[in-house]
């Protein structure tokens, strides 16, 4: 780091660090490190070879998402999954969804991380379940999609062994045999599982949900789990029918299922999380349990208000997410920031509910529920993953309070995106992908995919 260039980030119009620490003069990195803050009144200590010019813009940690489904892009507003709650717009969309190929996978891997790195995201998510005959290599494929993108990303590897035959929702051609998913999890792991600070690519192990897989994967998942020290991840809690299933098929509820395969406890995360009664969310709290906010989802589905300060409160860690590109038809984290702030403010009110709150769960909360101590905050020692908002537009004009109004005027471009100390996008252009070729054949495969 000694012979790395410091740039001071000058002058910013609103800083927000996720820490309360004083950065209102700026930041200054070198190499892929934060190395000072520059508080308000004062000048780096440090020697600067580069000052960029910060006044009207707005700088916040990088975004990170905490569950996605990138392949979903693929499948933004299909007429006849429109106005569905979840269950049924499942049972339609996985006759689609069986049709997924591997260049497919791979287009719409790089046109999701691309629309959440625009929106300020420096760390991407995704939860990739679907496996039909010919992409057995899903994951793989995924990787090699995102070496391009430049960010981080957290890809966990999902699966679906419970079909129509058996009870389960999706269609018998996309599940696979307990071996194979057990077999291919672990390869994936020890294959591209990266450690320790600065990781930019980390795998986790994800049951898709408790109606589509079995009981016993459940609990040789968790088990495989804890013996690579990965993550677990499923949905949980995200639709009264979801609770009714699990009474029916397992005669307890979903958080009781989640403990009797093993899964309460600090490893694992939970998409949703909406439908939890109070004893409930005080076992969560107590066994750590991470929480992925989807509130532009669950508004979609008509699935129901996640209780966010409630799992806070108890001792859960809340990140925020976008979920799958067609229950959202959106990738963009800086909206699901603002969603986030209006739908929760209709449970907990204005005054508990604020942008710092938001911005909270969709920096410090998230690396938290992901496990990531070098991510998600702008302090000394952090890596150097920053996302900075020119604040130009009509929406932005008159404003008083640069923070707030990036949430509440509605940013949504990113104008800089740093990585680790790079810039991987400027002036709202990424320096590798060329967006307009991108759309072009990820919409060719949307077509044929709704097609087939």
């Amino acid at each position: 780091m000694s012979n790395a260039r410091h740039i001071w980030l000058k002058h910013p119009a609103g800083i927000f660090t996720a820490n309360q620490q004083d950065a209102t003069n700026g930041v200054v990195v070198a190499g892929q490190y934060i190395v000072e803050l520059v508080a308000q009144g004062q000048s780096p200590v440090t020697p600067i070879d580069q000052v960029i010019d910060c006044r009207g813009m707005a700088i916040t940690p990088g975004l990170i998402n905490t569950h996605h489904h990138f392949y979903q892009t693929l499948t933004r507003c299909v007429p006849q999954a429109l106005n569905k709650p979840l269950f049924p717009w499942l049972k339609t969309l996985y006759q689609v969804w069986k049709n997924l190929d591997p260049e497919m996978l791979s287009a719409a891997t790089q046109l999701a991380s691309l629309e959440l790195m625009m929106s300020g995201t420096t760390t991407v998510c995704d939860h990739h379940y679907v496996f039909p005959n010919g992409l057995e290599q899903g994951i793989d494929i995924q990787v090699n999609a995102l070496r391009d993108l430049g960010c981080r990303a957290t890809l966990t590897r999902g699966s679906m062994s419970l079909g129509e035959k058996d009870g389960g929702l999706p269609p018998d051609s996309v599940i696979q045999t307990e071996d194979v998913i057990l077999e291919d999890s672990a390869r994936v792991v020890n294959l591209y599982h990266e450690r320790g600070e600065g990781a930019m690519i980390q795998m986790a192990l994800a049951p898709c949900s408790p109606f589509s897989v079995s009981t016993q994967l459940m609990k040789d998942t968790a088990v495989l789990a804890q013996s690579l020290d990965v993550l677990l991840h499923t949905h949980l809690g995200e639709t009264e029918d979801e609770d009714a299933f699990c009474v029916r098929e397992f005669g307890m509820r979903p958080v009781d299922y989640l403990e009797s395969c093993g899964w309460l406890n600090d490893r694992t995360w939970l998409a949703h999380g909406i439908h939890f009664n109070p004893d409930e969310i005080t076992r969560l709290g107590a066994a750590k349990i991470g929480i992925a906010h989807c509130p532009s989802s669950n508004m979609l589905l008509a699935s129901g208000i996640c209780p966010t300060l409630d799992l806070v409160n108890a001792g859960c860690r809340v990140g925020l997410a976008v979920d799958g590109s067609a229950s959202n038809d959106c990738s963009n984290m800086i909206q699901e920031a603002r969603q986030s702030l209006l739908q929760q403010r209709l449970r907990y009110g204005a005054e508990d509910m604020t942008v710092q709150q938001v911005l909270q769960f969709a920096t410090k909360g998230s690396a938290d529920v992901l496990r990531r101590g070098d991510i998600g905050e702008i302090a000394v020692g952090m890596q150097a993953d920053l996302a900075l908002f020119k604040l130009d537009d009509l929406r932005f004009s008159g404003a008083g309070d640069a923070i707030a109004a990036l949430v509440q005027c509605g940013a949504h471009t990113v104008d800089k995106l740093m990585v680790a100390g790079e810039w991987i996008i400027e002036d709202g252009y990424h320096q590798k992908i060329d967006p307009q070729e991108l759309m072009a054949q990820h919409a060719s495969f949307a077509r044929k995919l709704q097609m087939a």
